[in-house]
């Protein structure tokens, strides 16, 4: 069994055909073709079925291919870490974030990671931790910092605690219900829900219900903070956003934030990685600088 025709079955199951896996790789289609039927053959079975949509695994080739993943990437991983460690800061970091880190982290974090690691390319997954969770354990997400799930990560990763967070109520600048002063005086509003790892509008119900309050009308729910900050801005609807939006310059342009007595708690923050590997110099380097604006 040789290294690339790891790296070809993997490429073939990620990118869905041989021509978009050919393209990928630089490589010919003939080529990739004979690299599976010899890994096939070696394997003693088939990997990869035929259909419209193109190759699909087969049940042992999806098993095969969550193996042969972690392989490839772990092997990836170490020739960056030797090529750092050596002094040739080139490679790639790949890093989930949720919707805080990247108005609350991100932007004083990514100008020095710039400065520090000119030639790495940095890849930034917007997300949630369960849709991470496959990544971190195979090894193409390098680690995920965000808000934490609510139920213990699965084994072969561990999260570190970085701090607890509230949330604070937003709407478009002029909404007719800017002055409110209680979360109560909200009660008739429409809102747009974000998630972190269960139903949003069961979380907004529930935090309407801490007040005794009725449910809450849920018109709009999205997992990218693009589409909350847009849909906030053109209409009257408001949503429950990490504090941290109340600094962001973008959000600052265009919403505003209602002054309301209730503190709204919001999940706390952490970073989850595989605790078994170490992180490449640059995907260190890249951690502790969100650490250290994490504040």
């Amino acid at each position: 069994m040789k290294l690339n025709q790891l790296r070809d079955m993997v490429a073939i199951a990620d990118k869905g055909s041989l021509r978009a896996a050919a393209r990928y790789l630089g490589l010919a289609q003939p080529a990739l073709t004979r690299s599976v039927r010899a890994l096939e053959h070696e394997l003693g079975t088939t990997l990869f079925e035929r259909d419209a949509r193109g190759m699909v695994l087969t049940p042992r080739g999806q098993l095969f291919y969550q193996r042969a993943k972690a392989v490839v990437n772990e092997l990836r991983r170490a020739r960056e870490e030797i090529e750092q460690t050596s002094g040739d800061m080139q490679g790639t970091v790949v890093v989930g974030l949720s919707i805080m880190p990247h108005v609350g982290m991100l932007p004083q974090a990514l100008p020095a990671f710039r400065r520090q690691f000119p030639n790495v390319t940095l890849k930034v997954i917007e997300g949630l931790y369960p849709a991470m969770e496959a990544g971190l354990r195979d090894g193409s997400i390098d680690f995920y910092v965000g808000a934490s799930p609510r139920v213990a990560p699965a084994p072969g990763l561990l999260e570190e605690r970085w701090f607890d967070n509230t949330r604070t109520i937003v709407g478009r600048k002029g909404h007719p219900l800017s002055t409110a002063t209680s979360i109560r005086d909200l009660a008739g509003a429409d809102w747009a829900t974000t998630s972190v790892d269960y139903n949003a509008t069961e979380d907004l119900e529930a935090l309407f219900s801490r007040y005794g309050m009725g449910a809450p009308r849920v018109m709009l729910q999205a997992d990218s903070a693009m589409s909350v900050m847009v849909a906030v801005a053109y209409g009257d609807l408001l949503a429950i956003l990490p504090v941290q939006w109340n600094d962001f310059p973008l959000a600052q342009e265009m919403l505003q934030v209602i002054q309301i007595q209730e503190v709204l708690p919001a999940p706390a923050i952490g970073c989850i990685r595989r605790p078994d590997l170490p992180l490449t110099p640059a995907a260190e380097g890249f951690c502790d600088l969100l650490r250290r604006h994490s504040g």
